[in-house]
C-alpha cells in the first residue's frame, strides 16, 4: 500500500534516461545516483530511483538510500523524503549515516520539528548530527535552541564552535557576547588554526559590539584571509565606524567582491565628497567580472546615490542588462534622499508594468522576496508623501502584498502618510 502511495505521489517529470540502460544491477544504483548528485543533477538521480528503486526500496543498500535522500534534500522534495523515511524506518533506524542524512533532509526542507524529533529518538548521536541540527536552528532563527543543543555536546569540535559563534552573532546580546568570550577562552589552541573559526569568532564579537576585542584578535592573528577582513569591515560598518573599514580595505592586497561591497557600504555611510571619489576610483579599477555580481552593483548604486552623484548612478543603472529588485530599491531610495520623488514614482511605475521586461521582478515582489521589496514600497510611500500627491498613495498602497504590510517600516510609513494627509488609517491598512 505504501509503495503504491509512493508511486502515486512521487510521479516525476519525464527526463532523458539513456544512462539507465547502462545500469546492470541494483548494486550499481547507489553509485550511479552519487555520480549524479556530485554533478548536482539531483532530478536525474531521483528519476533513476523512480525507475529502479521504488518497487524494491526495502532491499536497497543504505548507501543508495542516503543518495536518494540527498537528492530529496537538494530538490526540496519533503513529501518524497517523508514517505521514504516511513518505508525504511524499521530497517535503518540504527544506521547513523541514514539517520544523519534524514536529519539533513528535514533541515534542508525546513521541517525542523521532524528533524528534532528524529535527533531526539536517535540513541547514538554523532557530531555531524549535532552540527546539522544546530545549522537548521540558526537558519530558522531558533538561535537559543542551537545554543542549548551545543551545551549537550560532550566534546564539541571546531564546526560546533563555528555554529555556536554564528548563533551568538545572530542574538547580538550581552549574554551572547559573554558566551562567545567564555567559549573562546576554553577551546583548544589548535582550533585557532582554522580560519573559518577565527572568522566566525570575529563576526560574533563585532555583531555583539565588542570592537576592541575583535581588533585585538584580528591583529594578533598571523594568517589573515579575505573573509576575516570581510568580518572586520562589516563589523566596522555595523558599528558606525566607516573610516576604519576603509583603512582596513586599503591594507588588502587583492580584495574580492565582498570586500569591495563592504567598501561601498562604508562610503555610503560617510556621504562625503572624499567617499564619492573613492567609490568612483575603485569602481574603475575592479575586474569587469565583478559587475556580474548583483549585490556589488546594488551597493555601488547605493553609494553613488548616498554621496549625491545621481547622474553617475543613473548611467550605471540604465546600462545594466540584468537588473534585480535590490538595484531598483537602491535607485528609488536614492531618489527620495536626493529630493527627486517624482523619479521614484516613475521607476516604481516602470517596475510594476508587466508589459516591460520586469515581469519576473514583479512576480518576485508578489511572492517571497520580501527583503528586496521593502525598500521599493517604502521609497514609493515616502515619494508620494514628499510630493504631497496623496491621490496616488492609495493606488500604491493597494499594490503592497500582505506579506510586506506586516513589516514595521512599511506600516509606520503608511501611518505617517495618512495621518499627514488627514485620512483614516484603518481605511487603508489591511490589518
Amino acid at each position: 500500500m505504501t509503495t503504491r502511495l509512493l508511486n502515486h505521489c512521487l510521479s516525476f517529470p519525464k527526463l532523458s534516461l539513456k544512462r539507465l540502460n547502462n545500469i546492470k544491477s541494483y548494486i550499481n544504483l547507489g553509485t550511479e545516483m552519487k555520480l549524479l548528485n556530485d554533478k548536482k543533477q539531483f532530478e536525474k538521480a531521483l528519476a533513476i530511483f523512480d525507475h529502479h528503486g521504488i518497487n524494491n526500496i526495502t532491499t536497497l543498500s543504505n548507501f543508495a538510500i542516503t543518495q536518494v535522500l540527498k537528492a530529496c534534500a537538494h530538490t526540496g522534495d519533503l513529501q518524497r523524503g517523508k514517505i521514504i523515511h516511513n518505508l525504511i524506518a524499521s530497517e535503518t533506524k540504527n544506521d547513523i549515516y541514514v539517520s544523519s542524512t534524514l536529519i539533513h533532509m528535514y533541515v534542508h526542507c525546513g521541517d525542523i520539528a521532524s528533524a528534532q524529533s528524529l535527533l531526539d529518538s536517535t540513541k547514538n548521536k554523532t557530531p555531524p548530527m549535532y552540527g546539522i541540527m544546530m545549522k537548521g536552528y540558526i537558519k530558522n532563527k531558533q538561535t537559543n535552541k542551537a545554543i542549548d543543543l551545543f551545551n549537550e555536546i560532550q566534546n564539541p569540535n571546531d564546526v560546533h564552535m563555528i555554529l555556536l559563534f554564528n548563533a551568538c552573532a545572530q542574538l547580538k546580546t550581552k549574554e551572547a557576547l559573554d558566551l562567545v568570550k567564555k567559549t573562546s577562552e576554553q577551546i583548544p589552541k589548535s582550533f585557532y588554526s582554522n580560519p573559518r573559526l577565527l572568522t566566525s569568532l570575529l563576526d560574533a564579537l563585532m555583531k555583539c559590539g565588542d570592537v576592541a576585542h575583535a581588533e585585538s584578535l584580528f591583529y594578533s592573528s598571523k594568517q589573515k584571509i579575505l573573509p576575516m577582513y570581510g568580518a572586520m569591515m562589516k563589523g566596522y560598518v555595523d558599528n558606525n565606524l566607516p573610516e576604519k573599514a576603509i583603512d582596513l580595505f586599503n591594507k588588502i592586497e587583492n580584495p574580492n567582491d565582498v570586500n569591495i561591497i563592504l567598501l561601498f557600504n562604508a562610503c555610503a555611510q560617510l556621504k562625503t565628497k572624499e567617499a564619492l571619489d573613492l567609490v568612483k576610483k575603485t569602481s574603475k579599477q575592479i575586474p569587469k567580472s565583478f559587475y556580474s555580481n548583483p549585490r556589488l552593483l546594488t551597493s555601488l548604486l547605493d553609494a553613488l546615490m548616498k554621496c549625491g552623484d545621481v547622474a553617475h548612478a543613473e548611467s550605471l543603472f540604465y546600462s545594466s542588462k540584468q537588473k534585480v529588485l535590490s538595484s531598483y530599491g537602491a535607485m528609488m531610495t536614492g531618489y527620495v534622499e536626493n529630493n527627486l520623488a517624482q523619479k521614484t514614482i516613475e521607476l516604481f511605475n516602470e517596475l510594476k508594468n508587466p508589459a516591460d521586461v520586469n515581469e519576473t521582478l514583479l512576480n518576485q515582489m508578489k511572492l517571497d522576496d520580501i527583503q528586496s521589496s521593502i525598500p521599493i514600497y517604502l521609497s514609493a510611500i515616502k515619494a508620494v508623501s514628499q510630493i504631497g500627491d496623496y491621490s496616488k498613495a492609495q493606488s500604491i498602497a493597494k499594490q503592497i502584498p500582505d506579506s510586506s504590510l506586516v513589516e514595521n517600516q512599511i506600516r509606520g510609513a503608511l501611518i505617517d502618510l495618512w495621518v499627514s494627509s488627514n485620512k483614516v488609517v484603518s481605511n487603508l491598512l489591511r490589518f
